[in-house]
């Protein structure tokens, strides 16, 4: 008997509950505090939540929500700070259903506009619910794609430099069977402070869920109070919901996409090149 076919909804779709979510948020909130008002709101099934995009670093919802922020944000709808946190304008406070679902035409029409005066930059014209080419794959594909295929005691040892790179000292790797999936420790100080922090490394191509965090903080307790879980996948919601639960030591989770940014940022094995261009002004050469 075939799987019952998982439908998540459109970018299209996701514009209103955006809305919605941010009214409800008092105005603004992060990409996850907005994708987990969403859920909530709309009872979003924890099967859809966590259906997995092609590019296997995100989940299918949360891909098709940063396309339906990016049309509300060419709208005038909503405006992100370079912290990531993403806030209603007063244009945005006052929009209607009506208003928010004829967006993605009148988005199209600039983008018409924009090629016909010969202006188009390739992601302006590339449709938001396309599926990733493999030739057109991103560097954070192809990233995630090497860490998947070494070997998980060197991907512990990436770990273990990244955190060193991030401020972490007296990094230790354990990686020893049978210690609940603690990978390794660290000790974070802050100012006057000190955490030791116990840390899991799951080299997954898919989502860690609640009861990999629930284990996880099996093992932390009478150890640390502070624990990290990396993974080149995602978390499902339930997950991410389990990690800051009321009462229980929080977890902190870098997701497949997060890494990618903190390596790219801490320059560990990926490099920004800048490619020159060049413009000619044909207005300048006709007054030659």
């Amino acid at each position: 008997m075939a799987a019952p076919q998982v439908i998540v909804p459109t970018f299209d779709e996701l514009m209103w509950p955006a809305l919605k979510a941010l009214k409800a948020m008092g105005g603004s909130g992060s990409n996850d505090e907005l994708l987990a008002k969403i859920i909530e709101i709309e009872n979003v099934s924890s099967d859809v939540a966590a259906f997995i995009h092609t590019d296997d670093r995100q989940t299918k919802l949360g891909y098709n929500l940063a396309w339906a922020k990016t049309y509300l944000k060419r709208a005038g709808a909503i405006e992100n700070s370079s912290r990531g946190v993403w806030s209603l304008t007063d244009r945005g406070e006052h929009m209607t259903e009506q208003d928010v679902e004829a967006v993605p035409s009148t988005v199209r029409r600039q983008d018409y506009e924009t090629r016909r005066q010969g202006n188009a930059h390739p992601e302006d014209s590339r449709p938001p619910d396309a599926e990733t080419p493999t030739e057109l794959q991103s560097w954070k594909d192809e990233l995630l794609a090497s860490l998947r295929q070494i070997e998980p005691s060197a991907f512990e040892r990436l770990a273990q430099r990244l955190l060193r790179e991030a401020g972490f000292v007296k990094v230790e790797v354990t990686g020893r069977s049978g210690d609940g999936g603690i990978d390794g420790i660290g000790v974070l100080r802050v100012n006057l402070l000190s955490f030791q922090v116990l840390f899991q490394c799951k080299r997954y191509l898919g989502t860690v869920g609640a009861p990999e965090i629930r284990n996880f903080r099996g093992a932390m307790i009478g150890r640390s109070d502070k624990g990290l879980v990396i993974t080149t996948g995602t978390f499902t919601a339930d997950a991410k919901r389990e990690a800051t639960r009321d009462g229980a030591p929080a977890i902190d989770l870098i997701d497949g996409d997060f890494l990618c940014d903190l390596l790219k940022q801490l320059k560990l094995g990926v490099t920004t090149e800048l490619v020159e261009r060049v413009v000619v002004d044909e207005e300048w050469l006709a007054k030659v």
